[in-house]
């Protein structure tokens, strides 16, 4: 089976798209979800966080929540808000924030790919996650958040988007975030054809976004192919994608704040920091401009840091990466946190925040230091990815981000 196919997308009609859309599921908690919705009663809110229509204090992970969710889905098709389109087809997505642009393409891509390590990882999953959203899937017997994935760049894909994006859009709008959304169609037969085998001709995607939504893609896969002679072609065998080439892609910096010293005083640490980094102190804010420099905001103050080369492991392409670095040369030998997944003493800021927001995060006296990274690489993702390694938590931020509710896979 082709490694990535078109699908008959189920979206809104063009006069209700922008109040259809809302921003990832996974990025709003379920306070901030019914701010958002309130007064928008055909937002993809209601779909994908449907316990906002539910008493408040409703456990978000209860029956009645996903069958809440598949009720809203049901009487926006039932209400015209929402219609499937007749034939598969591939959609062209372009994302734009400030000055950055990046153009993809809207697929379903192969669960056989995925299960065989085709489409590579880079993060652990968590069960729990894991969990909510199959259950969400099988209650809506459809995909609603896409996976966001990434190719090495080819001239015929780029050709096809090129000549697609001639024409008029299905959607081009700018969500509450600033962010801007233009999705057009792609319909064409040959077209369909020519990217169907180009992606299968290529050795491997990537998982940029979306870890547990694949994963759980996956398990409702297996269930539902469980005792049946599969070809692994049903609708089911394949995932909701946005697939972006790597010479578009933004990976922001992804920052640390800690809550205390590990019983170490600032001198102590300050001469702890200097046996492993060069440590420079800076007359304002600071941003590392470059991989292996760090920066530092402690008692009111910005530092440089810079690790030493006998530090920089060879040929380790996790232990390489600045998050690594970090970790193992200060947060955890002198700060005395081994396990960030659950160490409650840190925790973990956007780059799009700023470094304002870590400013802020100590000089509030809720956490006593900060530290700002260089942005991992997408290059260093694959690296590791190709590696069959996982990457330390909270290693990439990308923005921007996908919407829901523009696009979604139908389970037929």
């Amino acid at each position: 089976m082709p490694l990535v196919q078109p699908f008959r997308g189920l979206r809104p009609v063009t006069s209700h798209a922008a109040d259809v859309v809302a921003p990832p599921y996974d990025v709003l908690n379920t306070e901030e979800a019914r701010e958002r919705s309130s007064g928008k009663p055909l937002s993809f809110l209601h779909i994908s966080k449907p316990e906002i229509d539910l008493p408040a204090g409703t456990d978000p992970y209860a029956a009645e929540v996903y069958a809440k969710g598949a009720e809203n889905l049901n009487r926006l098709i039932d209400d015209g808000i929402l219609m499937r389109e007749d034939k598969p087809c591939y959609y062209v997505y372009r994302l734009v924030m400030g000055d950055h642009q990046q153009t993809g393409l809207v697929v379903t891509a192969s669960v056989v790919d995925y299960d065989s390590n085709r489409i590579r990882k880079h993060e652990f999953t968590r069960p729990d996650k894991e969990d909510d959203r199959v259950r969400q899937i099988d209650a809506l017997n459809a995909q609603t958040g896409p996976v966001f994935l990434t190719y090495r760049h080819h001239p015929e894909v780029e050709k096809i988007i090129n000549k697609t994006t001639q024409n008029a859009p299905l959607y081009d709008l700018t969500a509450d975030d600033g962010v801007q959304h233009t999705i057009w169609i792609i319909d064409n037969d040959q077209d369909i054809e020519s990217l169907t085998s180009t992606f299968d001709a290529m050795e491997s995607l990537y998982i940029a976004d979306g870890h547990h939504r694949s994963a759980s893609a996956s398990r409702i896969a297996a269930a539902r192919n469980e005792g049946k002679d599969n070809t692994g072609n049903a609708s089911h065998d394949y995932f909701l994608s946005v697939i972006f080439p790597d010479n578009q892609m933004q990976i922001l910096d992804y920052n640390r704040v800690i809550k205390d010293l590990n019983g170490l005083s600032k001198e102590a640490l300050l001469e702890g920091i200097k046996k492993r980094f060069t440590l420079e102190a800076m007359d304002s804010l600071y941003k590392p401009v470059k991989a292996t420099e760090f920066s530092m905001y402690l008692d009111g103050q910005w530092y440089r840091l810079q690790v030493l080369p006998e530090y920089i492991p060879e040929n380790d392409p996790v232990a390489q990466l600045d998050v690594s670095l970090l970790h193992n040369n200060l947060i955890e030998p002198l700060l005395g946190i081994s396990d960030p997944r659950r160490d409650k003493r840190i925790d973990f800021v956007g780059g799009i925040r700023g470094l304002e927001e870590l400013e802020k995060r100590v000089d509030s006296g809720e956490m006593q230091v900060a530290f700002a990274l260089y942005p991992t690489s997408l290059s260093q993702l694959m690296d590791v990815a190709d590696a069959n390694e996982v990457m330390p938590p909270k290693s990439t931020w990308f923005e921007p981000k996908l919407a829901d509710g523009l696009l979604s896979h139908v389970l037929d």
